[in-house]
């Protein structure tokens, strides 16, 4: 919490420059980046490096679990599936696309709505 007087008297602030935090705070004031930026730096580091291991357990554990489902499913997969030849894959999408008996419908305009037409 803020402290209601701004100033202290003398006596006070003698005080509280004996203390841990007004030693501090003076030396600080003095030399910021020392006191300051440098462990904030150290900080940032730290978390990085310490971050860093965290991050790369769980990816080992995730492509752990990818890889032994990947092996499983392609066991199953493999006792199931027809052989696939190019030939005939050809013929029968070509029969597919043989079938003529439909008819373009336009789709009524709702009420007020233009036609697009330029």
């Amino acid at each position: 919490m803020l402290e209601q007087n701004k100033f202290k008297t003398k006596k006070q602030q003698q005080a509280w420059n004996k203390t841990l935090a007004g030693r501090y705070y003076n030396a600080m004031v003095k030399r910021p980046f020392l006191f300051f930026g440098l462990p904030f730096l150290t900080t940032i580091y730290a978390a990085s490096v310490y971050f860093a291991e965290f991050t790369a357990y769980r990816y080992e554990i995730q492509d752990g679990k990818v890889k032994a489902l990947s092996e499983e499913e392609a066991l199953k997969l493999d006792k199931g599936r027809r052989k696939v030849d190019m030939k005939e894959e050809f013929y029968r999408l070509q029969q597919l696309g043989k079938q003529d008996d439909w008819e373009q419908v336009r789709v009524p305009r709702m009420k007020g709505e233009s036609d697009n037409v330029f």
